[in-house]
């Protein structure tokens, strides 16, 4: 039995029992009263009872059928949320001429088509790129050439006794290596000097000692490379204390996780907070930012519960700026008065999704997300045949459509960009708004959700239009805020207030460092190297030339490579 006969047969069910049940109707079917001819006769009383009754039962069963769909609806997204696609790159309804996933292969199909070759493999607007070459992989990696000489004893000649000489050589193979890290004991020697002459003129030796430098931590075997080592593993890669614990267990050095923390701990807030702060005020003076959240447990935290939610806020620099920032911020909620207070002194445009705690931030031009708009749309979307015809898609398409236009616009000027969107793109957001008052969804279904959203979110959405440099979403920032989503699955939570503020501060530091193309523990190493040497208190002019963005920073070769 298909689908639609199942749906068929639950509604005659519905008919069926609406109809027998309702007294009127079996009072009328009981009396067997015929005119002379043999017909039933009725009075108009009856008549009109029997139409109410009718209208009646009619606005019953569409009430129903408005519920079927509805629990419908639920089930599928429901299904969508543990079977379907988790990305927006592959989406329901692409067109019109979409076909159906389950008939694909059946209505698609062409005896006549070409085959593809090994050179180039096209999947939508996505072109297969050809396997890198052995030249390609290692062109950033150093070379020991290995020259296999044969010694002098061997290089006479067996037929005349006259001696061999080297005419060429030729590559057979390469191969890869890899070097396990090095652990080893730096110890630092102060010398003392003595001048001979004054003592021997004055009876008093001249002393010099040299200097030592500062160290990381007092009584402490943490070095610069040691605790930038142990962040860049946790907050880059995404390995929890406990694992590096272990493998440096199995390298023969004994360190807890305990001190591990402690030494992250303690280099954050000592050395990298001025650093975070520095960044945070540079944000703070660009012209459009990004911000997101995402839940972090927190286990120890006063007054709340170990299984409690806290959150990490992300606010992050636009793409065309020239300071890439992301600065990372531990809250113990999701209230409006956390990104208020952050962003104080900010008065540019803030690019957000539809939460409507951003609305506490004033004195700044809100910008909504089309991306969150469009993946309303895309949940609404029914499954079947009516898929290309449903509200939902449409909705979606007019989404779709904006993001080509609007893509089209990325390397204009933005005298030139502004003139796009006025001429181009604000007759399509028109019609698409005036489109939206023309549908009327069910009351708490998902297409009432997508309209809803637009609607609500009208002004923010067409905030672009007012200036080039604003984004119409806010993809960066969830973006930015991936990395410490996909760390936090491996270390599933903080067991401190200060653990996951040291978390926000370092994850800011690694993916600014990022953002700038650069190697996340090369950055570290060299502001653990440096800082102490400055104090607890460095200067603006130092915390300045220590910006991924600048240029001396550039100028020590700690340009990220490009990794294959």
């Amino acid at each position: 039995m298909s689908q639609g006969q199942k749906e068929n047969g639950i509604y005659m069910y519905f008919i069926a029992g609406l109809w027998y049940n309702k007294p009127a109707i079996k009072l009328f079917l009981k009396e067997n009263r015929h005119d002379g001819r043999g017909e039933k006769t009725y009075t108009a009383a009856e008549v009109a009872e029997l139409q109410t009754t009718i209208r009646q039962q009619q606005a019953e069963i569409a009430a129903l059928k408005k519920k079927l769909d509805h629990m419908n609806e639920i089930l599928l997204n429901a299904q969508r949320a543990r079977f379907g696609q988790s990305s927006e790159k592959k989406t329901y309804v692409l067109s019109e001429d979409q076909m159906c996933l389950f008939h694909e292969a059946e209505l698609v199909q062409d005896p006549k088509a070409e085959e593809p070759t090994e050179e180039t493999f096209t999947v939508k607007c996505h072109t297969r790129k050809k396997k890198r070459t052995i030249d390609e992989l290692a062109k950033n990696l150093p070379v020991e050439k290995i020259v296999l000489q044969l010694p002098e004893s061997k290089l006479t000649c067996s037929k005349c006794g006259g001696t061999f000489r080297l005419i060429g050589k030729k590559l057979i193979r390469r191969e890869l290596i890899i070097i396990p890290q090095e652990e080893k004991i730096l110890e630092y020697y102060s010398c003392t000097y003595a001048c001979d002459r004054c003592e021997k003129d004055t009876g008093y030796a001249h002393i010099l000692t040299t200097q030592v430098p500062p160290p990381l931590m007092k009584h402490s075997l943490a070095s610069p490379s040691t605790v930038a080592d142990i962040m860049t593993k946790k907050y880059v890669d995404g390995l929890p204390l406990a694992r590096q614990e272990k493998i440096w267990a199995r390298q023969g050095v004994e360190l807890s996780r305990a001190t591990l923390a402690n030494w992250v701990i303690q280099c954050t807030q000592t050395w990298l907070k001025p650093l975070y702060r520095h960044m945070k005020q540079a944000l703070l003076e660009d012209t459009v930012i990004h911000a997101d959240e995402t839940t972090v447990q927190v286990l120890k935290e006063d007054g709340k519960a170990a299984t409690s939610e806290s959150r990490m806020w992300v606010y992050a620099s636009w793409e065309g700026s020239k300071k890439p920032i992301r600065i990372f911020e531990y809250q113990p909620d999701r209230s409006g008065k956390r990104p208020a207070s952050f962003l104080k002194g900010f008065g540019g445009y803030l690019v957000t999704d539809g939460y409507a705690g951003y609305n506490q931030v004033k004195n700044v031009t809100h910008c909504g997300c089309w991306a969150h708009a469009r993946r309303k749309w895309r949940e609404a979307m029914p499954d079947g045949a009516t898929v290309k015809t449903s509200k939902a898609a449409v909705g979606y398409r007019y989404c779709t459509k904006l993001f080509a236009l609007d893509g089209k616009t990325s390397c204009l000027l933005p005298k030139t960009r502004n003139e796009h969107r006025q001429n181009v793109v604000r007759p399509l957001l028109e019609e698409y708004f005036c489109w939206l008052k023309t549908i009327h969804p069910e009351k708490g279904s998902k297409l009432e959700d997508a309209v809803r959203y637009s609607l609500n979110q009208a002004q923010q959405l067409t905030a672009f239009l007012d200036a080039p440099e604003i984004p119409i979403s806010n993809n960066l920032a969830e973006n930015a805020i991936r990395p410490f989503v996909v760390g936090r699955k491996n270390w599933l939570f903080c067991d401190s207030v200060k653990g996951a503020e040291s978390s926000a501060i370092v994850y800011s530091i690694v993916e600014t460092a990022k953002a700038n193309n650069l190697e996340p523990y090369d950055y570290l190493l060299m502001v653990l190297s440096l800082l102490p040497g400055e104090g607890k208190s460095p200067s603006h002019e130092t915390l300045e030339r220590l910006m991924p963005w600048h240029p001396n920073v550039r100028g020590r070769e700690i340009l990220r490579k490009k990794k294959i």
